[in-house]
């Protein structure tokens, strides 16, 4: 079993810049993929960074602004974020997963191991 924490999400205005954590416990958090997805209200989750053994992927929306990185001596993945946009608002999510493969690293469904999420709202 993966207990995933988030933890840095916030109120903060267009344009404005935010770093989410996700602290793992558990496994030996080194070898698993991680991703980060979010979730605005009325809409369905979407995926928007992964890291795995097979690369760095970013969804298309976030391309540029977001960057996903991890720091496996302390069990962490990041996602900083800059020029943030009303859009970007919603519930992130952090999620891990040990077996995945490269056609399902954008999936929800690939992912095994799921934080609470940590709420983000970029106000207008």
């Amino acid at each position: 079993q993966v207990q995933l924490v988030e933890s840095g999400g916030g109120l903060v205005e267009v344009g404005g810049s935010l770093r989410l954590s996700c602290v793992a416990s558990g496994q030996a958090f080194s070898r698993f993929a991680v991703a980060w997805f979010r979730q605005a209200p009325g809409k369905e989750r979407e995926f928007v960074a992964a890291n795995s053994r097979h690369g760095t992927y970013y969804a298309d929306a976030v391309k540029g602004r977001f960057t996903i990185s991890r720091d496996n001596a302390k069990n962490t993945v990041y996602l900083e974020m800059r020029s943030l946009k009303p859009e970007d608002t919603g519930v992130y999510y952090c999620a891990a997963d040990s077996t995945i493969i490269l056609s399902s690293i954008r999936n929800t469904r690939g992912y095994d191991y799921w934080g609470q999420g940590t709420q983000v709202t970029v106000s207008s």
